[in-house]
C-alpha cells in the first residue's frame, strides 16, 4: 500500500475514533491470576487504597490481601454468609453484610479482630459508609429495607422502607445515597441526614444490579439486563447515555483517575467505558476474562482492576426444574484475576 493511503487510512480511523481524553483511550488485559486460598464461592469485594488491602467475601469469611505481596494476610472470621464489606477508615473499622444471619459485622481495619454483630434486616446484601453522616446503610433484598447503623457506635438507628428489592449502592460523600431498584428497573435516592427516600429516578434498561458514581461529573453508571449500562445524571435523574456491555453484569466501577467506567460481566468479559464527544459515553473495549467472573474492585491508586473467578463442575440435578442449582466450583480452582491498564 503507498503512503499517502496509508495516511488517509491512518487519519480516518483517527476520525472515526470517539474524542476521549488520552488517558481514557487506554484499555485492560490480563496481567496475571493468584490462586486464593479454600473453595467458597464469593461476592463483593472492595480495594482499600489506603492501607493497600484487597477485602474479598468467600462464604463465611471475608478474606484480606496485602496488594504488594498478593498475598492473603488475614481473614474476618464470623461473617455468616458475608456479601459486601464497607470501609470507614475515619473511625479505624470495617462492616459486612451478612446475608444468612442477618446481621452486620463490625471488624477493626487494622487487626481484623471481629467487632460488635448488630442486627439487620433479611438477607443484608450491599452495605456502604457514608462519612458525612457516619452511617452505615445495609440494604436488605428479602425484607426490602435498609438498616442505618451509627458506625461509631455499632448501633442501630433507622430502618427505611423502600418498597422494592435493593442491589449496589454508591454515595457522593456529602450525605447522599444511591441504590439500584432491581426489581423496579429504576434508582433511589436517600438523604442520609433525613433518612428518608428523596426520589425514585426511572430507567430504560431493566434489573440494574451494579452501581457506580462519578462524584465530580455528577454521573451514575447502573449495569441492567439486556447488555446495557445506563448513565444517569446524580443531580436530575435523567439518562444521558446508554452504553453496550457484555451479558450477565453484576458489578460496576468508575476510575476518578482516568474517566473511565467497567462493568464486570458473567460471559467472561469486562466492558470499558469512555468519555467522547460532547462528554457522552461509549464502550472502547471489551476485555476477555474469565466465565462467571461477575463482581470487580478497582484500585484508584494504581489504576488494577481485580476479580474473582473459578472453573466448575457439572451443575447438579434439581429435583424441582423451576429451582435454579448452581454449579460446585471445581476444588483449587478459585482466583484472583489482576488486569492492568496498557
Amino acid at each position: 500500500m503507498k503512503k499517502r493511503a496509508i495516511h488517509a487510512l491512518t487519519l480516518a480511523l483517527l476520525c472515526a475514533w470517539p474524542a476521549a481524553p488520552a488517558a481514557a483511550q487506554a484499555l485492560y488485559a490480563v496481567d496475571h491470576r493468584v490462586d486464593l486460598p479454600g473453595d467458597s464461592g464469593w461476592d463483593y469485594s472492595i480495594v482499600d487504597p489506603i492501607a493497600h488491602r484487597l477485602y474479598l467475601s468467600r462464604g463465611q469469611r471475608v478474606d484480606v490481601m496485602d496488594l504488594a505481596s498478593e498475598r492473603v494476610v488475614g481473614s474476618i472470621d464470623a461473617t455468616y454468609g458475608v456479601h459486601g464489606i464497607a470501609l470507614a477508615p475515619d473511625l479505624g473499622k470495617g462492616f459486612t453484610s451478612n446475608g444468612i444471619s442477618g446481621t452486620v459485622r463490625a471488624f477493626d481495619l487494622k487487626t481484623l479482630e471481629p467487632g460488635a454483630l448488630i442486627p439487620a434486616g433479611q438477607n443484608p446484601d450491599a452495605i456502604l459508609y457514608e462519612p458525612l453522616t457516619q452511617r452505615v446503610f445495609a440494604f436488605n433484598g428479602k425484607s426490602h429495607d435498609a438498616t442505618v447503623i451509627d458506625a461509631r457506635t455499632d448501633s442501630v438507628v433507622a430502618t427505611i422502607a423502600l418498597g422494592c428489592k435493593p442491589e449496589f449502592a454508591a454515595t457522593d460523600g456529602q450525605g447522599t445515597v444511591f441504590f439500584n431498584r432491581e426489581d423496579k428497573d429504576s434508582i433511589g435516592v436517600i438523604d442520609a441526614k433525613a433518612l428518608t427516600v428523596t426520589a425514585v429516578w426511572a430507567l430504560n434498561a431493566k434489573s440494574p444490579s451494579g452501581l457506580a458514581l462519578d462524584r465530580a461529573g455528577h454521573r451514575l453508571f447502573a449495569v441492567c439486563d439486556g447488555g446495557k449500562m445506563e448513565v444517569v445524571d446524580s443531580l436530575s435523574g435523567a439518562v444521558t447515555a446508554e452504553v453496550a456491555i457484555g451479558g450477565h453484569p453484576d458489578a460496576a466501577a468508575f476510575d476518578p483517575g482516568t474517566g473511565l467506567a467497567f462493568s464486570s460481566n458473567g460471559e467472561g468479559t469486562l466492558t470499558v467505558a469512555a468519555p467522547g464527544m460532547g462528554g457522552a459515553y461509549a464502550a472502547v473495549g471489551s476485555v476477555a476474562t474469565q466465565k462467571g467472573a461477575r463482581t470487580l474492585a478497582l484500585d484508584p491508586s494504581t489504576h488494577a482492576i481485580y476479580l474473582v473467578c473459578a472453573r466448575y463442575l457439572s451443575a447438579p440435578a434439581a429435583v424441582d426444574p423451576s429451582i435454579h442449582a448452581r454449579p460446585k466450583i471445581l476444588p483449587g480452582s478459585v482466583q484472583l484475576l489482576v488486569l492492568k491498564k496498557l
